[in-house]
């Protein structure tokens, strides 16, 4: 029937209500298939149907055979039956599905959440479940797309947020994107009812995210030399080092310093070909990357990822001397990137 890469046409075909017999959310990012799958388990059957109409299995403990039963059974009092398949890809024998996949049951869908990887595209399973139903590829979320995922699932629940509060989530959660949405979670919550509109300061208020004391103000700072900011955000960061662990800026250090050295190859440096060459959505997000421009020369920057490289296996206990902290380790590290 359809083949699908994108988490929101997935969705938006979903919330049409025409279903399908079969889907089969697989992948990588395990977000989106919980996320789909959550979505239909919640829509499908009201209260009442589910009592006789669902069913769910575990991979782990579930036999093929007995799930095609279950799918062949017709629902009682209800238009649908519901079968949903957790952990799919630890099921023995998931081939034999494709005998069901064959003649599904039109009165019964039946949801395969397979993740950690996808069923082999040659298999005659995933040909026959493409072919009555849906398939959907959930990839992982590259860290360039993390602030337009942000950005638009609040868009979609009717609040907006800029490109530094955006920021300052990424930095903070990275892009584990199961973590990343109990904090927009929780920020929806506290704005039920009140302003739409997402700012630093809502976020350091409720998520304990510091506005001035962050990763992406860090990196401000390093960008336009400015000594003072950067080593004062250091001792903050060394005072608080479990909301602020070297992992994450070390992170933070590596995206923005790689991209840094692909902006001097650009043979353009304006604002618009930073911006087109990093598949930034909003100028804002260019800014400390012109700043970079200009205060850094190429070999500085390559320079400085060579640190990094060094700083990352230290931070892993590699060539690190004795009784060094990770505040040291970083203070040290933003000493050679500043020199």
């Amino acid at each position: 029937m359809a083949k699908f890469n994108s988490y929101s046409l997935v969705r938006s075909e979903i919330l049409k209500k025409s279903f399908k017999p079969i889907y089969l959310f697989m992948g990588e990012e395990s977000f989106f298939i919980d996320d789909l799958t959550n979505m239909m388990d919640k829509m499908i059957l009201s209260e009442t149907e589910r009592d006789f109409n669902y069913s769910l299995f575990y991979g782990v403990d579930s036999d093929v055979r007995t799930i095609i039963s279950t799918c062949q059974r017709y629902p009682m009092m209800s238009e649908y039956q519901l079968v949903i398949v957790k952990e799919a890809q630890r099921l023995d024998n998931f081939e034999l599905l494709e005998l069901y996949a064959k003649n599904p049951m039109k009165s019964t869908i039946l949801i395969l959440n397979y993740k950690h990887g996808n069923v082999d595209g040659r298999k005659a399973v995933l040909k026959a479940i493409d072919k009555v139903g849906v398939v959907f590829e959930s990839k992982r979320i590259y860290d360039n797309k993390v602030p337009a995922f942000i950005s638009s699932y609040f868009r979609d629940r009717g609040f907006q947020i800029d490109a530094k509060s955006t920021q300052m989530l990424v930095d903070y959660v990275g892009n584990d994107l199961s973590k990343l949405v109990k904090e927009l979670e929780k920020l929806q919550v506290v704005l039920s009812g009140k302003q739409p509109r997402i700012t630093a300061e809502i976020i350091e208020e409720n998520i304990g995210i510091s506005k001035d004391y962050n990763n992406f103000e860090l990196i401000k700072a390093i960008a336009n030399k400015d000594r003072a900011k950067a080593f004062s955000i250091v001792e903050y960061f060394d005072k608080d080092q479990k909301t602020n662990p070297l992992i994450l800026t070390l992170s933070s250090f590596i995206y923005y310093f790689n991209n840094l050295v692909e902006c001097f190859w650009l043979p353009n440096k304006s604002e618009q070909s930073v911006m087109k060459a990093l598949n930034f959505r909003s100028a804002f997000m260019t800014r400390d990357y012109m700043a970079g421009l200009r205060n850094y020369s190429v070999n500085e920057v390559l320079q400085i990822i060579s640190h990094l490289r060094e700083f990352d296996a230290k931070s892993k206990g590699i060539d690190n001397p004795p009784l060094t902290t990770n505040g040291d380790l970083l203070r040290e590290l933003v000493a050679k990137i500043m020199h």
